[in-house]
């Protein structure tokens, strides 16, 4: 065993796994977020400008996806019928990252994946046209900020997106990073759920998927990665995928994360009615964001990625 942890691959599952070992109590996992991160509903102009500006810092300044703006604030056609969320790093009170679900609600308004990269779902076993409109998103935008990355990782390619560096990561690091992406999927999953959006499609980089499947998180990819932004593929996930395939280890933080989108959503019930809320938020009561919400399965024990085990 001593031999085998030692190896460059082989070595890296062993750490990854005495790791998570080491944080198999769900509730700790839940408790080290509590106290650094909190997840936002962004559904009010200040807070979706924070998100924009946060896009600005990673897709414009950084990674130089998208042309500078004058204002500071990367847009695009999509956010008109997207919802956001956002997670604040709570000892400096500023916002660490941002992601968006684009929700149609007719055939005109399309998804990205189905504009830009159609072709790679020409072969797709799920397609975004096989549901209603009004029951589909697309996870997009999701970008960290540069000083909420782990500093081994900075100069890493994919950190910006959530991409874990599996060659370099240490177990402390590993205990900590992955928390801001996670976070911001489950945060994002929870919005979706309590508004009626069951399907998820998402163009990613393989290596984030092979990422988020390290931490017990599994999409289903379907079709060849494309040049988009770099080397992407179509992925799909359902509620029930995400809640079948959650590890134990993430149970109570999605109960946790869940409870604070729902605060989130029925805050928002006093705010004043404008387009925004009207267009994207139409049946927002408080009994209507309290009816649907995640349900966790109890499991006895976490689930490992297969390589892993």
């Amino acid at each position: 065993m001593r031999s085998l942890s030692k190896q460059p691959i082989i070595g890296n599952a062993f750490k990854l796994v005495k790791a998570f070992s080491a944080m198999r109590e769900a509730g700790l996992i839940s408790k080290h977020f509590a106290q650094f991160l909190e997840p936002v509903v962004a559904n009010q102009t200040e807070s979706i400008e924070e998100a924009f500006k946060i896009r600005h810092d990673v897709y414009c300044e950084e990674l130089h996806f998208e042309p500078m703006r004058e204002d500071k604030m990367e847009t695009d056609e999509f956010d008109s019928y997207s919802r956001f969320c956002l997670i604040k790093h709570k000892p400096s009170q500023n916002y660490a990252g941002c992601v968006r679900i684009v929700t149609p609600s007719s055939d005109q308004e399309l998804l990205p994946i189905e504009k830009y990269c159609s072709q790679s779902l020409q072969s797709s076993p799920v397609h975004p046209r096989e549901f209603d409109r009004s029951n589909i998103c697309e996870i997009s935008r999701l970008a960290v900020r540069p000083q909420f990355r782990r500093r081994r990782a900075d100069k890493f390619e994919g950190a910006a997106s959530g991409v874990i560096n599996e060659q370099t990561y240490s177990e402390a690091e590993l205990r900590c990073f992955p928390f801001l992406t996670i976070g911001l999927y489950l945060s994002i999953a929870s919005l979706a759920v309590r508004t009626n959006v069951d399907h998820a499609f998402v163009m990613m980089e393989p290596r984030l998927a092979r990422s988020m499947s390290f931490l017990g998180i599994k999409f289903q990819q379907l079709g060849p990665a494309v040049e988009y932004h770099g080397l992407r593929a179509p992925y799909y996930m359902s509620s029930e995928m995400l809640l079948n395939s959650l590890p134990k280890s993430f149970t109570s933080l999605m109960k946790s994360i869940d409870g604070q989108i729902e605060n989130g959503l029925l805050e928002a019930c006093s705010y004043p009615r404008d387009d925004y809320l009207n267009r994207l938020y139409p049946n927002h009561t408080q009994e209507n964001v309290s009816q649907k919400r995640i349900i966790v399965p109890n499991k006895e024990l976490i689930r490992f990625p297969a390589k892993f085990t």
